[in-house]
């Protein structure tokens, strides 16, 4: 532990625990930040031709769902580690809640990738876009 000014102390946490949370924030950095990412760039891919996008889409699956397993296996190993703590309703509620989110972003962005209208694309890019914003947040939440 090392004092800082005014009294505070920090601590640096254990070599597991910081290995698993880094992963976990990693991954989630490609998922969610490549989505909003994508989005950006997809009226420049547009303007390269018609099959600019679909490409740069699947160059990002490529990344995307490794990512995403990363998360959820080492969203599995964050409850595994926090296990033996009791949680009090209002935490077990948001981990439902974001249960429910990850696997409609999963499912989403599945959906989303094998669509075949622009209309489908755009409902399940949403839905995977907007559960895994929310599905960060639950974690953000559940963290503090």
């Amino acid at each position: 532990m090392t004092t800082l000014h005014h009294g505070a102390q920090l601590t640096l946490t254990p070599g597991w625990t910081a290995i698993r949370v880094f992963l976990h924030v990693l991954a989630a950095a490609i998922w969610v930040g490549g989505q909003l990412v994508m989005v950006g760039l997809l009226p420049t891919a547009r303007s390269l031709g018609s099959d600019a996008s679909k490409s740069l889409a699947r160059a990002f699956a490529r990344l995307s769902w490794p990512a995403f397993i990363v998360l959820v296996l080492t969203g599995f190993w964050n409850l595994a580690a926090l296990h033996a703590e009791p949680k009090a309703s209002g935490w077990s509620a948001v981990m439902g809640v974001k249960f429910v989110l990850v696997i409609l972003a999963g499912l989403g962005a599945w959906l989303h990738g094998r669509a075949t209208s622009r209309a489908a694309m755009g409902v399940w890019g949403s839905i995977a876009g907007v559960a895994s914003v929310l599905a960060l947040l639950a974690g953000i939440l559940l963290a503090n």
